[in-house]
Formats: C-alpha cells, sequence, structure tokens
C-alpha cells in the first residue's frame, strides 16, 4: 500500500467516524427529547445524583463535549448551581470513556461492512421515512450516524496497515518522548473538537502496531486534557458561575492527567493483570480503554474530599464586578455582641446600599438598556438578602428599646431603596416619545433634570448633607404632569400609538414613584432638625 492510500484512507476514515459521531449524537439528542435537559436540570440533590446524571448524559449522547458546553450553559443561565454542576462535568468524563469501549470491543473486532452497512441502511430508512424532529426519524440518523462511525474505523483500522511503512510516531519514556506522545493527543482534540475522534485514532493505531502500549496511553491522556479547550471556549463571556465550573472542569482534567502520566509505569501492568482476570479480549486496545475509564474514576476520587475546598476556592476568584458590589462591605458578625456597633456597621450599609439604588437610577435616566441594568440589579439583590440575613443574626440577640427602634428604622429605610431599585428598573429602557414635537422633547428632557436634581440630593453622606428642604419633589411632579398631559395629548391625535403612549407613561409614572421612594428613604437617614 503506497503512502498516498494509506493517508487517503487515514483522512476518509477519520471525515466518516466524525459525521458518524456527529449525527449520532444530534440523533440521540433528539430522540431523548427534553429528558436530557430535564436530568441535567434536576442533578441538584446530592454530588452522586449529579455525578450520575453526567455519567447517564453522556454516554447517551456519545459526546462530553455537547454535556459540557449543556452544563456551563445551565449554570450561566443560574438553572444550575456551581457545587453540583462539577459533579456533572465530572461523570461527563466517565461517561466518554464509553467511546473506546465501543471502539476497541466492536468496532475493530467485527466485521465491520457485516455490522455497519445494515445498521447505514436501517437508519437511512427510517430516517427518510420520518421528519427527523420526529423520535422515528431521530432514531434513524443516529442509527445511521452509528454505522457510518464503524465504517470510519474500517477505513482507519486499514490505513494504519499500510502506514507503518511510512510514520514513526514518538515512543519511549523518555521526558521529550512522552511530552510529544500528550500533545499528539491534545493537537487531535483541539484540532478536531472530539476527545472520541482522537480515542478512535490512538486505538486504531495502537491495534496496528504504529504505536506501542505505554506510548498510546500517554496519547490517550494528552486526549483527555484536550477536551477543556472546549469548555474554556463555551465560558468566553460567561457568567462567573459559568467560568468557575470550565476551570473546574480544567482543573479535573489536569489533575487526572497528571496522576496517571505518574502512575504510567505501574498502571499498565496492573490493568493487564486485571483484564485477564476478567477475560476480556487481550488486544492493545481493550487494554487502553480500560485504562481510560479507570483513570476518570481514579479522578472522581480524587476529588471526592477536595471537591467542597475546589468549589470555595472558585468562589473567591473569576468574580465579577456586580459580585464584589453585591457583597456587603460593613457587616462583620464579630460586631453583632455589641448592638450599638452593629447598628452603626448596618447603617453604613444601607447607606452604600440605597448609593446603588440611586446609581441604578441614574443608569435608566441616561437610557441603558435592560441587558446593561441586570448586572447592577443582580448585584442589589445579593446585597439585599446580605443585609437581610445580618439583619435576621442581630434580631436573635437582646436589644434595647432604642435599639430596636433604629433597627425598624434602617429596615424601613432598606424597603424604600429597594423599591426605589424595582421601579426604576422597570422603567428602562427609557427615551422620550417618538413624535416629531419639539415641546414635548423638551418636556421630556425637563422630568429628566428634575428627576436628576433629586438623585444628586442622594451623593453626600446624611451628616453632611444639604438641607431636607432640598428634598422637594414639586419640580419633579410639576415636570410629570405636564409631560403626561402632552403624551396623552399626541395620543388623543394619533400623532403617539396607543400602546407607545402606555409604554411611556408605565415608565414615567415607574420613575416618579421610584423618587418618591428615594425621597422618603432619604429623609430618614437624615439627621433630625
Amino acid at each position: 500500500m503506497t503512502l498516498w492510500t494509506s493517508a487517503s484512507l487515514l483522512a476518509g476514515g477519520l471525515g466518516l467516524f466524525l459525521l458518524g459521531m456527529n449525527m449520532m449524537t444530534d440523533g440521540l439528542k433528539h430522540a431523548a427529547g427534553p429528558a436530557l435537559h430535564q436530568i441535567l436540570r434536576n442533578a441538584t440533590r446530592t454530588r452522586w445524583h449529579a455525578l450520575s446524571s453526567g455519567v447517564l448524559v453522556t454516554t447517551v449522547v456519545q459526546s462530553s463535549s455537547a454535556v459540557t458546553v449543556a452544563t456551563i450553559g445551565f449554570v450561566n443561565a443560574g438553572l444550575l448551581g456551581l457545587a453540583p454542576a462539577l459533579w456533572v462535568l465530572f461523570g461527563a468524563n466517565v461517561g466518554t470513556t464509553m467511546t473506546g469501549w465501543i471502539v476497541a470491543l466492536i468496532g475493530l473486532e467485527f466485521d465491520v461492512e457485516t455490522l455497519a452497512l445494515p445498521l447505514v441502511a436501517l437508519g437511512v430508512l427510517l430516517r427518510l421515512s420520518s421528519s427527523e424532529q420526529q423520535r422515528r426519524g431521530a432514531i434513524g440518523t443516529a442509527m445511521a450516524g452509528f454505522g457510518l462511525l464503524f465504517l470510519g474505523i474500517g477505513l482507519m483500522q486499514q490505513s494504519f496497515a499500510g502506514l507503518d511503512e511510512y510514520i514513526t510516531l514518538p515512543q519511549g519514556t523518555g521526558f521529550f518522548a512522552v511530552l510529544a506522545q500528550l500533545s499528539i493527543g491534545m493537537v487531535l482534540t483541539v484540532l478536531m473538537q472530539s476527545s472520541s475522534a482522537s480515542m478512535a485514532i490512538v486505538l486504531t493505531a495502537a491495534q496496528g502496531g504504529l504505536i506501542d502500549l505505554q506510548s498510546a496511553a500517554a496519547a490517550v491522556i494528552g486526549a483527555n486534557i484536550g477536551t477543556t479547550v472546549t469548555a474554556l471556549l463555551a465560558a468566553i463571556g460567561a457568567t462567573p458561575n459559568a467560568r468557575r465550573a470550565a476551570a473546574a472542569h480544567v482543573i479535573f482534567n489536569l489533575q487526572t492527567g497528571a496522576v496517571a502520566l505518574l502512575l504510567l509505569p505501574w498502571w499498565i501492568p496492573l490493568l493487564q493483570t486485571l483484564r485477564d482476570y476478567l477475560g476480556l479480549q487481550t488486544g492493545p486496545a481493550v487494554l487502553l480503554a480500560l485504562f481510560h475509564t479507570s483513570f476518570n474514576l481514579l479522578g472522581v476520587l480524587l476529588m471526592w474530599p477536595l471537591a467542597n475546598a475546589l468549589t470555595r476556592w472558585l468562589q473567591r476568584h473569576f468574580r465579577a464586578r456586580e459580585e464584589d458590589l453585591g457583597q456587603p462591605r460593613h457587616l462583620d458578625d464579630n460586631v453583632l455582641p455589641v448592638p450599638s456597633l452593629a447598628l452603626q456597621a448596618l447603617e453604613r450599609e444601607v447607606e452604600r446600599f440605597g448609593q446603588m439604588c440611586v446609581a441604578l437610577a441614574r443608569r435608566v435616566l441616561s437610557g441603558a438598556s435592560v441587558e446593561l441594568l441586570r448586572d447592577e440589579r443582580n448585584a442589589i439583590a445579593s446585597l439585599d438578602a446580605a443585609v437581610e440575613a445580618f439583619v435576621e443574626r442581630m434580631s436573635r440577640g437582646a436589644l434595647s428599646i432604642p435599639a430596636s427602634q433604629r433597627l425598624a428604622e434602617l429596615l424601613r429605610v432598606q424597603r424604600y431603596y429597594e423599591t426605589c431599585a424595582d421601579l426604576s428598573f422597570a422603567a428602562a429602557p427609557l427615551s422620550a416619545p417618538g413624535v416629531d414635537d419639539e415641546k414635548i422633547q423638551q418636556q421630556h428632557q425637563a422630568f429628566i433634570s428634575a428627576t436628576l436634581q433629586l438623585l444628586a440630593e442622594h451623593d453626600a453622606a446624611p451628616a453632611t448633607a444639604a438641607p431636607r428642604a432640598a428634598l422637594d419633589l414639586r419640580p419633579m411632579e410639576s415636570a410629570y404632569q405636564q409631560l403626561k398631559a402632552s403624551v396623552l395629548a399626541c395620543a388623543a391625535t394619533a400623532a403617539l400609538a396607543l400602546d407607545e403612549m402606555e409604554t411611556q407613561l408605565d415608565r414615567y409614572s415607574s420613575l416618579r414613584r421610584a423618587m418618591q421612594q428615594a425621597v422618603k428613604a432619604r429623609l430618614r437617614l437624615l439627621p433630625q432638625a
């Protein structure tokens, strides 16, 4: 066999394998319907449930990349917490080892054409007789993909039978040889975005005698590490929790790969003994599949006692600006035994909370979109929850009557500011009515200016603030009434659509009520005259 023939068979076999894997994954995902997503979303009770879900879903869809991306997507959307997501990802690493067993026990040991061609024929028949969106069509797609996958394995097997005359892969146990073997597995996975394809190439190369067992095992470790690129790509632009999940996936694979590499000289002989004890086939492909599964299981065992510490470490890192904003800066449980100190800390935090709510209102007045405001709104919600938790712990102690009264007053201020933030967020995105009327544009700007003037009174600390008379709602109220009358008049003359009129008035009304709440809060924080 010539070099060109062998290379063509390898390229064509790899193409068929990737096509088959893609069809099989898509078909199985469509056939399973929402059940797979439901399994992932419900994998929150225990780490055992999360781990089992990761193994099960990856085994079914035969794509750890798909499960990794879906899991990070669920974390990004807030549907899955960080801790259970880690175990889903660890389980996906174990589930993806099933591909190696399929290749080793079926793809390399049976007459490929006898098995694959009927699968392709039956799958195409099912697909043509039904829509892919229907379960029967999806199953047909999966079956045809399964058959193509085996045809690809067969062609790669033939190519490696001839390539050993022309190509020598790095072998041996030296540092640079092992580094080259790891790199081969990593590069193959990164280029094809499929560790399954990398595994198929390594297994068929080992079965064809192109690479020795220990070198192939190092390449398998490299392929396992290469899957981290998918997680990193999925985490670009994602939420902090999603980035933490991706980082955990990287840490798991690197740690597992490092331990497997260190134990490699002793692990392979041990697995040979285990293979013989279990009565498995004696080919190198089976041993490599067993190696792939065993070192991923070892990785899970290593992570079991470390998971909680890893979760805490990840939560301290990859922080976003809104998460830092949403953390209390003045509340400390060490001051709880001294009510006067606790009240001082709470007052400073409530003042800061108010500043965040006022800043959100300013951003709404500047015309910011809902998407741009959502992070700030989430930070306000986080800080609000932290303040409430502190107050709950504080109220368990013995408080004097003046302390209880001051605590109630601060809680009222916090509620006013929280309502201000909610109403401001409801007013976004704010813009002038879409009519060619200079008067209404001027009135819109007058309302914005009067509102900003009220917000400006919140900038100074309460002890050095302007007199209470500066918090006068009447200029804003007058500007609001004039603007409201003009908007209604435009709608009455059909210059403004009724639905736009309702939207504009709702937003103006929300801002007006938000300012009323902000002024109430500010007045209660100011020193009494």
